[in-house]
């Protein structure tokens, strides 16, 4: 295979996804979501970003979450899964380093609201972060209140971010879930980049390893934005494949044909 590197005189591979967080594209929207999240965790509520696959919401969240010193804040972040609450409540227990994980649901509710508790009496903010968020039970979604909310809603004990795919908001709005998406203080909408956007994105990232961004010719971000819809996932995709293609061909400039040779190999 041959090194993207190499083949174009970078100091790295380009479009990676390990980027650090001061490096990140500032997307349309992350701001947003930032301030969103800010005033979910000051006032102890519940905040939503959704978005098609590979839109950034994970990276939105590891953006913001960056943000949060360790001496100040506790975040436990966990995946969802379309597994029982049992589940989310036995994977929780273990984030929270329980040496205690029982099969009751009672008594995990019992240890994670203790472990919160016991966060908060070190001068602490606990946060949760749901990602993957639309594959919960819709069983999990009309108890998850009741995880973070102390007895007669007198106080919210934990604010939480939930992330996922554009039908999270569906299932939240269904009747059984109305308790904790009453709670939710605001949403965002991650969308597809326009095609201006989408340049500055790829510019940003070749930017990133010592690229230019006429390394990419007019067509060839045309063709970028428009193979991917906008969607970053995909768009890195693209541009790593066509640039792998241009350099097997030795050719130092990526042109559309390259594009669409880079879109025949990936899903």
């Amino acid at each position: 295979m041959i090194a993207l590197a190499n083949a174009f005189g970078l100091s790295g591979e380009p479009f990676a996804q390990d980027v650090p967080t001061e490096k990140l594209f500032a997307i349309p929207g992350l701001g947003a979501f930032v301030d969103r999240f800010d005033y979910a965790i000051r006032i102890g509520a519940a905040t939503v970003i959704t978005g098609e696959v590979g839109s950034g919401k994970s990276t939105s969240l590891r953006a913001a979450a960056s943000r949060l010193h360790p001496s100040q804040y506790v975040v436990v972040t966990l995946v969802g899964s379309s597994g029982s609450a049992l589940d989310f409540l036995r994977s929780l227990c273990m984030e929270l380093g329980s040496p205690e994980v029982p099969g009751s649901t009672a008594k995990l509710v019992r240890i994670i609201r203790e472990s919160f508790a016991t966060i908060a009496a070190k001068k602490q903010q606990p946060l949760l972060i749901v990602d993957e968020a639309h594959l919960l039970r819709l069983e999990l979604l009309s108890q998850l209140h009741a995880l973070t909310q102390l007895p007669f809603d007198q106080k919210t004990m934990i604010p939480m971010i939930l992330s996922g795919q554009n039908i999270l908001i569906d299932r939240l709005l269904f009747h059984t879930s109305r308790p904790f998406a009453s709670r939710v203080i605001g949403r965002t909408l991650l969308e597809g980049l326009t095609r201006d956007q989408m340049a500055d994105y790829l510019a940003h990232h070749l930017a990133i390893v010592g690229g230019n961004a006429d390394l990419l010719c007019d067509d060839a971000l045309t063709a970028i934005h428009q193979g991917s819809g906008g969607l970053l996932r995909r768009a890195n995709a693209l541009a790593r494949g066509a640039l792998l293609a241009a350099a097997t061909r030795k050719e130092p400039i990526v042109t559309a044909e390259h594009v669409r040779l880079a879109a025949t190999e990936i899903l």
